[in-house]
């Protein structure tokens, strides 16, 4: 409940005046339905032994999510520095600060090799641009989730549906 208190504390900061992205963000801020964020990360089988990146993090709650409730260390990488100023201090505030990091940056230009989960809620035509990038920085066995758009003709693993939202799920093969 508490989560849910700062995330609806989070939002009213974002409406405040503050410094604009470097650029024009690709797609809009919407956050994801916190039981779509908790889907997600059950469907890529997140554990503590993990690093979650979500690419467009946002106000940062799949990456503090990923972190309090399955102990997971997480990567936040936003355009928006208003977001990202918001998305650190929900994380301090839900004492995960230690293990949810957020990146003011462009997700196509931020190295994402170290993930062994990614999270995605962007567009169909973003998913399609990330594709080669996915495929080519992250590890074999390393799990994407997107909510609601495919990866490009990418057949995914798995698909779920929660509350009328597709979930899709794909591991990046061996080479």
């Amino acid at each position: 409940m508490r989560l849910l208190a700062l995330f609806a504390a989070s939002l009213l900061l974002g409406a405040a005046p503050g410094q604009p992205p470097a650029r024009r963000p690709d797609v809009h801020f919407a956050a994801t339905p916190q039981h779509v964020a908790d889907a997600m990360l059950k469907l890529a089988h997140v554990t503590a032994a993990d690093v979650v990146y979500d690419l467009g993090s946002g106000d940062g709650r799949i990456v503090i999510l990923a972190a309090q409730k399955y102990g997971a260390r997480g990567v936040g990488i936003e355009i928006d520095p208003r977001l990202v100023e918001i998305s650190r201090m929900v994380a301090r505030d839900g004492e995960v600060a230690d293990r949810a990091t957020f990146v003011e940056g462009d997700l196509f230009a931020t190295d994402i090799s170290p993930a062994t989960v990614v999270t995605l809620w962007l567009t169909e035509s973003m998913n399609r641009r990330l594709e080669p990038k996915l495929r080519r920085e992250l590890k074999p066995g390393t799990r994407i989730v997107s909510h609601q758009f495919p990866i490009g003709e990418w057949t995914p693993e798995e698909t779920v549906r929660v509350d009328n939202e597709e979930i899709f799920l794909w591991t990046i093969p061996a080479h």
